[in-house]
């Protein structure tokens, strides 16, 4: 009973001070009237889907220097944005060692056919004369060999002499005949080395000209050319941050380095990342309306494409739960005027749902997986657990509500805890 007496006069205290203090006492919540409501409705609504994305190139080609023995240095180039057609001139290096090299085996080539003609004729010529000796061989066994049919009437240190010849006229045929044909292989052999002189001089002739072509890259095709920083300027030396200049007439370049890519006009596609609850209103072919930032007041065509099947974040240090798909959309009518790079928004007209149950994709609220709304009965709001069938930029399709009912757009609960700015509604659950 004191301590109530005690605790009643401290109160009396406080007001006749002219209210100095402030009793924390908890305030009442107010009753629904501060949140900011939405009804339900029930009509048609079009699943709109709005993105921003890219302009990249249907293709991109890059050029390389070709392959020859040393470093190479570029006489002429099309700048960096310059517009080339298929075939035409990109880059151009100095053929100088080349030439050289071509008159070199052209000399190469001029000797050994020369070294062919005279081989041949040498052959020719002991040919015949082997045909010659051949030839007296062979009569001068005949002759030894009548000669010794004689012996009978001669005496017989004269029949011993002829046998002895005839013996001798044989060997000196065999060997004849063996010498013959040892000139003839070594011969036929060295004709063959210099015929393989001439084969690796006139390969060589032809590889010089094929490398003095090559040396002029050309535009595989139609596009703009993008030269490539050129690495060695720096003299092997690369550091963060640092900035290199772009390949320039007269600057040296090893073989098969990468100096230009030729970006394909024309033939531009637009990738943009879709938002997982946007994905499923979209299939392939689906018309768009895309608008470029670097033309303003333009509109044009573009139908969705590949529908990326695996989610990517927007970036390494999004913390988001919200995934994002890779979709890609190709243009009706290709436009010269599109440059790869350049950014651009897009506008898809979905399929319509004529008689769906809607409401502001801000009313709706998702906890532990599920998505509930703040239903307003007489002065207070009742949570309720919707199913969200589907979603445009600003609507959501929902079961479980019925026409007209008034639901928060803000939670009333985070209102009442004393919050001093409203909570952003969660992202409404896949499939709930």
């Amino acid at each position: 009973m004191n301590r109530r007496i005690l605790v009643g006069a401290i109160a009396v205290a406080v007001v006749s001070a002219g209210g100095a203090l402030a009793v924390a006492v908890p305030k009442m919540p107010e009753r629904g009237s501060t949140v900011p409501t939405a009804r339900v409705v029930k009509g048609p609504v079009r699943l709109t889907v709005h993105a921003a994305g890219d302009l990249r190139a249907g293709r991109t080609m890059t050029l390389v220097t070709p392959p020859v023995g040393g470093t190479l240095r570029i006489i002429r180039l099309v700048q960096t944005g310059g517009a080339v057609k298929a075939n035409e001139p990109v880059m151009e290096f100095d053929p100088a060692d080349q030439q050289y090299a071509v008159e070199q085996a052209k000399s190469e080539l001029a000797e050994a056919e020369q070294e062919i003609v005279k081989m041949q004729a040498d052959t020719v010529v002991q040919k015949a004369e082997d045909d010659v000796a051949l030839v007296k061989a062979r009569f001068d066994l005949r002759r030894a060999e009548l000669d010794v049919l004689g012996n009978e009437f001669i005496a017989p240190i004269e029949a011993q002499k002829n046998v002895l010849s005839l013996e001798e006229a044989r060997r000196r045929q065999a060997q004849l005949e063996e010498d013959v044909k040892s000139r003839a292989a070594t011969n036929q052999a060295s004709l063959a080395v210099v015929e393989e002189k001439r084969t690796k001089a006139r390969l060589a002739m032809q590889r010089a000209q094929q490398v003095i072509e090559s040396l002029v890259l050309r535009a595989p095709l139609d596009g703009v050319v993008s030269l490539k920083e050129n690495r060695d300027a720096a003299g092997g030396v690369l550091f963060y941050g640092m900035v290199l200049p772009e390949y320039r007439e007269g600057d040296q370049v090893s073989p098969g380095r990468p100096v230009a890519d030729v970006i394909e006009s024309g033939r531009m596609e637009l990738r943009a990342k879709i938002d997982e609850n946007d994905r499923g209103n979209l299939t392939e072919g689906q018309e768009a309306s895309v608008s470029v930032d670097a033309l303003p007041g333009q509109v044009f065509t573009a139908r969705v494409g590949a529908l990326s099947g695996l989610a990517s974040r927007g970036s390494f240090f999004d913390t988001s739960s919200v995934r994002l798909f890779d979709v890609t959309f190709q243009f009706d009518q290709p436009d010269p005027r599109l440059r790869a790079g350049a950014s651009a928004r897009l506008v898809i007209e979905g399929k319509e749902i004529p008689d769906a149950t809607h409401v502001p994709r801000q009313a709706v609220f998702a906890r532990n997986g599920k998505n509930h709304v703040f239903v307003k009965v007489d002065d207070r709001f009742e949570e309720r657990e919707v199913t969200v069938t589907e979603r445009t930029e600003s609507r959501v399709v929902i079961d479980g509500l019925s026409e007209g009912a008034e639901i928060a757009l803000l939670d009333p609960n985070a209102r009442t805890a004393g919050t001093t700015a409203p909570s952003a509604p969660a992202m409404p659950a896949a499939g709930r």
